[in-house]
């Protein structure tokens, strides 16, 4: 049952993007399609759950004074694998997604799990929450990138040639644009926050407070004060 909460913690909770405001990079630069989106989730879910399970694994092998350098190289790793399989099975999605793929191995959300939880707990809780945490980015990009393609382009392309055409007659160019990533996650921050707030106060508790694991309150940042 803890293995289940703590995927699901990933997924709604402690989601990376909408609750932990982490990872906004490529939030912002390959949800220009839902194709781009689910591509960059499934590959960084994969770095996820693998760079969990090991650093979980090495986790009373590492010395401490460089446990974030061999952090960086797991990571590393299980990058350089997926980005190898991308290109030699999936091309196109590949080059669509370009340096971005590369990038996870400095992608905040993955070394924050690794440094936050893989490091302190057991394997199998940190597969779990590798995993959650890896589909609730995929969700978070996916809903991000339908959004952006429906008022952009009037499409939803889910997967290669499959994609649902004439969605929306006067698209706005707009919102495919970088500045259109912007408005378009601003706008649904916005929306989840105001959800939580009156929902909350639906069941007579408080409006929420921030999730108190985003950037600002970082392990690796505060050491560094």
């Amino acid at each position: 049952m803890k293995l289940f909460s703590q995927a699901i913690n990933g997924i709604f909770r402690e989601n990376p993007i909408f609750k932990l405001v982490l990872g906004l990079c490529p939030t912002l630069a390959v949800t220009t399609s839902l194709e781009n989106a689910l591509g960059m989730g499934m590959a960084a879910t994969f770095v996820l759950i693998c760079s969990n399970t090991l650093v979980s694994l090495l986790r009373k092998l590492i010395p401490a004074a460089v446990h974030i350098p061999c952090y960086i190289v797991i990571i590393a790793t299980f990058v350089t694998a997926i980005d190898l399989l991308m290109q030699a099975y999936l091309p196109q999605l590949s080059k669509s997604l370009g340096i971005f793929i590369p990038l996870i191995v400095v992608n905040c959300i993955i070394l924050g799990r690794a440094e936050a939880y893989a490091s302190r707990n057991k394997v199998l809780y940190s597969f779990a929450d590798g995993l959650g945490s890896g589909i609730g980015f995929t969700l978070a990009l996916a809903l991000v990138a339908s959004v952006r393609e429906i008022i952009g382009q009037g499409t939803l392309t889910i997967w290669g040639s499959l994609a649902i055409k004439d969605i929306n007659p006067g698209p706005v160019t707009l919102a495919i644009l970088p500045a259109g990533g912007f408005i378009a996650l601003g706008m649904i921050l916005a929306a989840i926050n105001r959800f939580s707030e009156w929902n909350a106060r639906k069941h007579g508790a408080p409006a929420p407070l921030p999730v108190n694991l985003d950037c600002r309150h970082c392990t690796m940042c505060s050491k560094s004060k």
